[in-house]
């Protein structure tokens, strides 16, 4: 018998199986963080069929899916049982329509458990949409700092310690800089960046706080939103900083990494010049060409992203806290400690008392 449950009593269900019926388009596009993408009708197919329900009827719309979803429901069939070997499986489609009815059906019949989305995807975006159109329900530090001073390395850090660190960067698939893209492939549209933030907030419920690196409203392509940002801006603000060496190195080991990072970074130069002007731009080209890569960075956090963020380079009583980097244990010691005693809710939420959370 096919089970219908609603968005909300999805977590009800531990680690179910997730089952996009949509187009491939449409699952590219946005879905449920974690679903399975099993199309009952490929991109061309939805189209000649929306084509049909509104030139022609309904009806002939309904025999042309069947007639294009019969030779497939075999393999369909066989997919979603070896899928139910790990989990409860719960099938969607847009706004829980006939395509996750149809092929519920089929599976129902073949004897496999199977749960049908209320909704579809149209009911979890909208559960989305509402989230962040409310007062975030976190307290939230902001670690911020000049490029390269290892913010990102110390979220993971913290993450890995169990203390609820959020990478936005690594969500919206970009460094939030000029050369922010580099070898991370396609961005996320803001749909599926909005979903992905979503989980990782309802991760992180028990915490009454979480934390993150300072970033613009937008990162790349996509933009955060609006509540998360105002958060942000009234958050706890703890400066973090690097010697200028430190900050050097880092860069090149995470950029130079990079499979044809030279050839990319040169293109991008070209967004600099109304910046710096034409004759920096060509300096650091042609130290870039000569393969002076520490000078090249150098010359560019100097020149450019310094000046661009202007973080103080040491201590500042204008921020609630400050970590010297330098000695990354002993920073994180330091920082760790601060959270645990001034920002945490007494005795709840120290990851050294047991509350820890799993990314998904």
């Amino acid at each position: 018998m096919i089970k219908e449950i609603t968005v909300q009593e999805l977590k009800t269900l531990g680690q179910p199986i997730l089952i996009d019926v949509r187009s491939e388009g449409e699952f590219s596009e946005a879905t449920i963080p974690g679903a399975i993408s099993l199309p009952l009708f490929n991109n061309e197919e939805r189209a000649e069929i929306g084509t049909t329900y509104t030139q022609s009827s309904p009806t002939l719309a309904r025999e042309q899916g069947l007639t294009i979803i019969s030779p497939k429901l075999p393999d369909l069939v066989k997919r979603v049982g070896e899928l139910a070997k790990s989990g409860p499986l719960v099938l969607f489609c847009w706004r829980g329509g006939m395509r996750s009815k149809s092929l519920a059906t089929v599976v129902d019949l073949m004897g496999i458990p199977v749960y049908r989305l209320q909704g579809g995807y149209k009911a979890y975006r909208t559960q989305i949409v509402e989230y962040f159109e409310s007062k975030l329900p976190f307290k939230v530090v902001v670690l911020r700092g000049n490029t390269g001073v290892g913010k990102t390395e110390l979220l993971g850090r913290l993450r890995a310690d169990g203390y609820p660190a959020i990478d936005l960067e690594r969500l919206a698939n970009n460094r939030g800089s000029v050369f922010g893209a580099m070898g991370l492939g396609n961005p996320p549209s803001q749909k599926k960046f909005e979903g992905l933030l979503y989980e990782e907030l309802e991760a992180l419920k028990k915490f009454s706080y979480i934390i993150v690196e300072c970033e613009s409203k937008r990162i790349g392509r996509v933009t955060v939103p609006t509540n998360f940002f105002a958060a942000m801006q009234e958050g706890i603000q703890i400066l973090h900083y690097d010697s200028l060496e430190n900050r050097v190195q880092r860069l090149l080991k995470e950029y130079t990494s990079v499979p044809d990072a030279l050839e990319e970074i040169g293109i991008a130069l070209e967004r600099l010049i109304k910046t710096l002007g034409h004759v920096k731009v060509q300096e650091l080209r042609t130290l870039l060409e000569t393969n002076r890569l520490d000078q090249f960075t150098e010359r560019l956090l100097v020149d450019y992203y310094d000046k661009l963020y202007a973080y103080p380079n040491e201590p500042s009583s204008e921020y609630a806290n400050y970590i010297n980097y330098q000695e990354p244990v002993k920073a994180i010691r330091e920082l760790e400690c601060y959270l645990d005693e001034k920002v945490a809710q007494p005795g709840r939420e120290s990851p050294l008392l047991g509350i820890r959370y799993s990314a998904k």
